[in-house]
């Protein structure tokens, strides 16, 4: 990994923890202020519900804010039927603040890829690959290592277990990991195979993103689903394990172009994927 793309994956990183604090902050505003705005303290707080009162305490904030170039002193603050106190005020002015520093973060993500000639030259042009989301795949990914395509697939959790079930957190799919304790005596200890970061942002982002932005990949999750539905071994499956079955195909045929794109970018050998070399499948790019 070269000292761009490990610099770049620190970046990607930080990003997203500012991110999951600004989330974490959100939330417990939104509980702490649900009452003011008539809602049962008690209930449960949903996603939906905790943006929409977060929303309303910013645009609250920024009336009660509007041409100030500091927050006032606690004596001369005036606020509404919400944001009543000075303490009320700095605990919106917290996320509000969290908020700008996520932006100005990934803002900078977008420019540190724009030095990056395979960003500039390819992903960019992948439909449903935001700067987040190539941020992500160009620093957790050394390409140089992943010599297959099924590389990046077991790197990323997208392969098979032992039992022959997609890759999981169970069991029966960790494996025994040496580690050297404080003491520098080695142990041994179960752990996953896989870069969990890598494989909740293709699965759970960027599937997503392919199927809402109607990708050319999002045309290989609905044939592949397709086929699923009409094979006999599918016929009693749940149609939400068809689903993510399909999601991860369609993740698992882009990581073959991006391996190709990329390696072929590098200058670095390009070998088929299983499918091709050993099942005669024909993959177009």
């Amino acid at each position: 990994m070269t000292t761009q793309t490990s610099n770049l994956r620190v970046m990607v990183r930080g990003a997203y923890d500012l991110q999951k604090l600004r989330i974490s902050v959100g939330n417990r505003i939104a509980m702490n202020f649900r009452a003011k705005l008539g809602q049962e303290p008690s209930k449960k707080l949903e996603d939906a519900e905790a943006q929409l009162i977060v929303k309303d305490l910013k645009a609250r904030f920024k009336r009660l804010t509007d041409g100030l170039v500091r927050l006032p002193q606690p004596g001369k603050f005036k606020g509404d039927n919400v944001i009543s106190s000075w303490t009320e005020l700095a605990l919106v002015a917290q996320y509000v603040e969290l908020e700008r520093q996520e932006t100005a973060h990934f803002r900078r993500l977008q420019n540190v890829l724009e030095e990056i000639p395979f960003y500039t030259g390819w992903l960019r042009g992948v439909r449903g690959v935001g700067p987040a989301m190539a941020g992500v795949l160009l620093g957790e990914i050394d390409i140089a290592k992943a010599k297959y395509p099924s590389s990046l697939w077991k790197y990323a959790g997208l392969d098979l277990g032992p039992d022959g079930a997609g890759r999981s957190k169970r069991k029966e799919h960790l494996i025994d990991r040496t580690y050297k304790d404080r003491e520098g005596k080695m142990q041994t200890c179960k752990s996953i195979t896989y870069n969990p970061f890598l494989k909740t942002k293709l699965v759970s982002v960027l599937a997503g993103s392919f199927l809402r932005c109607d990708s050319p990949y999002a045309e290989v999750y609905r044939n592949y689903r397709h086929r699923l539905e009409n094979h006999p071994k599918w016929t009693d499956a749940k149609k939400i394990n068809i689903h993510r079955a399909a999601l991860r195909y369609m993740i698992k045929m882009f990581l073959i172009d991006f391996h190709v794109a990329w390696r072929s970018a590098e200058g670095l050998p390009v070998s088929k994927s299983y499918h091709e070399a050993k099942l005669g499948h024909k993959h177009a790019a």
